[in-house]
C-alpha cells in the first residue's frame, strides 16, 4: 500500500489508516481485524485516550508489544472523562495534557507516541497554553508530531499561524464537502497534512447505500440523497464501487495523506483495503461528482 509524508514530518502513512474506535474491547474480535490490516498493509493507527474510557489504547498497547516500532500511532486528547465515567468535559489546559499523555503512554505501553493529536478545540482555550504543552512535549521526546482534530475553520487558522502541526484530522466526502471551500487548500500552502475521516458518510457512499437511506445526512434532504446517490454510483459504474469511489474521491486531493476509515470485521478491512488501492478517479468523475453534490460553508463550527 503507498505511504505518504505527513506534512513536514517523517512519518510516512499508509493511505488507509485504521480507525480504532469501534474495535471494541474484546481481544478475540480486535486482534485478527489489527493483523488483517497489517496484512494489507496498513501502518497508521488512529485511536484516542476518550474511546472505551482508554480501553481502546490499552488493546493497541497490548496487540503492538512486540512491533512497536514498524507502526504510526495515533491518539488524541482533550476530552477529560468525569468520576463516574458517564460523561466528560474539555479540557485543552497545559497541565491536563501533560498529564493525560502519561496515561496514554501507559496504556499504549510505549514510550512515545507518533502523532498526538488535540481532539477537538474552540477560540475559547488558551490556544498558546495548548501549543506550549505539545511543543514541550515534543522537545522531551514524548511525542514525535501533533496536530489537531478539527472540522473548525478559525480554530484552524490559528494553529496554522501559531504553531507546528503537521496534520488536521477532519471530516470529508463527497456529501460534506465543506473542507475544500475553506480548509484543504489553506493547509497544503502551509505544507500541512489533511487525515480525513468519515469517508463513507455513514455508509451512504458504500455499497449497501440503500439499507442507510433512512433520513438526510447534514444539509441533505432523504429525497436529495435518494435522487444523488443513484446517480454517483451511475458516474463511477465502470471502473468503481461506491465504496471505492468514496475513498479515491479523498485520495484525489492531494493535501490528503491518508483516509481514516473504521472495520468491524476483516472482511470490511479488506474491502477499505481494497478501496484505497483501486484506480484513481478521472478528472472527468470528479467533475460529474462535484457538479451532483453541494459545497457549503461551515456555520455553527467556526
Amino acid at each position: 500500500m503507498k505511504k505518504t509524508q505527513l506534512g513536514s514530518s517523517e512519518l510516512y502513512v499508509s493511505q488507509l489508516g485504521l480507525g480504532c474506535m469501534g474495535l471494541g474491547t474484546d481481544e478475540r474480535t480486535a486482534f485478527p481485524i489489527l493483523e488483517a490490516a497489517i496484512e494489507q498493509g496498513v501502518n497508521y493507527f488512529d485511536t484516542a485516550d476518550l474511546y472505551d474510557i482508554g480501553q481502546n489504547e490499552k488493546l493497541l498497547g497490548t496487540f503492538f508489544k512486540q512491533n512497536r516500532e514498524n507502526v504510526i500511532i495515533a491518539s488524541k486528547v482533550g476530552n477529560k472523562w468525569n468520576q463516574q465515567q458517564d460523561g466528560w468535559t474539555w479540557d485543552a489546559s497545559k497541565i491536563y495534557i501533560k498529564e493525560a499523555v502519561k496515561q496514554s503512554l501507559k496504556r499504549l505501553n510505549t514510550d512515545y507516541i507518533d502523532l498526538y493529536q488535540l481532539h477537538g478545540g474552540t477560540l475559547e482555550d488558551n490556544i498558546k497554553e495548548t501549543i506550549e504543552a505539545f511543543e514541550e512535549l515534543k522537545e522531551e521526546g514524548i511525542i514525535r508530531y501533533y496536530g489537531i482534530s478539527s472540522i473548525r475553520p478559525n480554530v484552524i487558522k490559528e494553529y496554522i499561524k501559531h504553531s507546528s502541526i503537521v496534520s488536521v484530522m477532519m471530516q470529508y466526502s463527497m456529501l460534506d464537502r465543506r473542507p475544500e471551500e475553506e480548509a484543504l487548500s489553506l493547509l497544503a500552502k502551509n505544507g500541512i497534512s489533511v487525515v480525513t475521516r468519515g469517508p463513507v458518510a455513514k455508509g451512504l457512499l458504500s455499497e449497501s447505500y440503500q439499507k442507510k437511506l433512512v433520513k438526510g445526512y447534514l444539509d441533505y434532504s432523504l429525497e436529495e440523497l435518494q435522487t444523488i446517490l443513484p446517480k454517483v454510483k451511475e458516474i463511477v459504474a465502470d471502473k468503481h464501487t461506491l465504496t471505492e469511489a468514496a475513498l479515491q474521491y479523498n485520495l484525489a486531493n492531494p493535501t490528503v495523506a491518508s483516509v481514516i476509515a473504521g472495520a468491524s470485521s476483516i472482511e470490511q478491512l479488506v474491502e477499505n483495503a481494497k478501496a484505497i488501492n483501486s484506480e484513481p478517479l478521472s478528472f472527468e468523475e470528479i467533475e460529474a461528482i462535484k457538479k451532483l453534490t453541494k459545497t457549503n460553508l461551515y456555520d455553527q463550527h467556526r
